[in-house]
């Protein structure tokens, strides 16, 4: 099926919309996994931060099944016969970004100004430079399918009171409803990691119970014609 951008997640368009990068969507998940996996082993390896190197590769697999998820999300509702509002609102109005910026400056913000700096806890009183960047991009990758998985979440709830569906695709959008409580709550996976910040662990296990409630609401309230 032909994509057209702004009709494309962000991640997707920049998959797909450079010039001459012309791979399937299966190898450009595999090289992100494979990038940022031997990046986080080499780096542990070279500085000795071993401890580090289960917590990096647990969420090196959360951002890579995040990517398929997105994949698979973004087809499915391409395929819907839904109004070009319902599109142009998921896809064209790129709000996934700015919800994953405003939780990675969150993010960034309790890891250098709260109750000292969560990065010196991690690495030590020095963090390595390349250390401290490979963090950053994959916590950006995480923010990022959390900032889609929670304007998924809202647009399918104005989907669900806004228009009428054949019941067939009734009950294909509950589906997808259901699949993205499932995408928000891959990253429940990273809790054992997290027992020793309280806040971030609220901030995670929250953000998956508002993706799952306001998913039910749109799950009940999908009509069909």
């Amino acid at each position: 099926m032909s994509r057209n951008y702004g009709e494309t997640w962000v991640y997707e368009s920049l998959v797909g919309g450079i010039p001459g990068l012309g791979i399937s969507r299966t190898l450009a998940v595999a090289i992100q996994f494979l990038l940022f996996q031997v990046g986080v082993l080499a780096l542990g390896w070279y500085y000795g931060l071993w401890d580090a190197v289960v917590a990096g590769t647990v969420a090196v697999l959360v951002a890579a099944i995040g990517s398929v998820e997105m994949h698979r999300l973004g087809a499915a509702n391409r395929r819907l016969s839904t109004p070009p509002e319902h599109k142009r609102l998921l896809f064209g109005s790129s709000v996934e970004i700015v919800l994953g910026v405003l939780a990675f400056i969150a993010l960034l913000t309790y890891m250098i100004a709260w109750d000292g700096t969560l990065i010196e806890r991690l690495f030590g009183p020095t963090p390595p430079i390349p250390v401290v960047y490979l963090t950053l991009l994959i916590l950006w990758d995480l923010t990022y399918r959390i900032g889609t998985s929670w304007w998924s979440a809202v647009v399918a709830l104005w989907r669900a009171i806004n228009v009428d569906l054949a019941p067939d695709e009734a009950a294909r959008v509950r589906r997808l409803d259901a699949e993205n409580i499932g995408f928000s709550a891959l990253q429940l996976v990273l809790v054992p990691f997290l027992f020793e910040e309280p806040i971030l662990l609220g901030a995670v296990v929250g953000h998956v119970l508002a993706v799952a409630i306001v998913c039910s609401a749109a799950i009940a309230l999908t009509r069909s014609r």
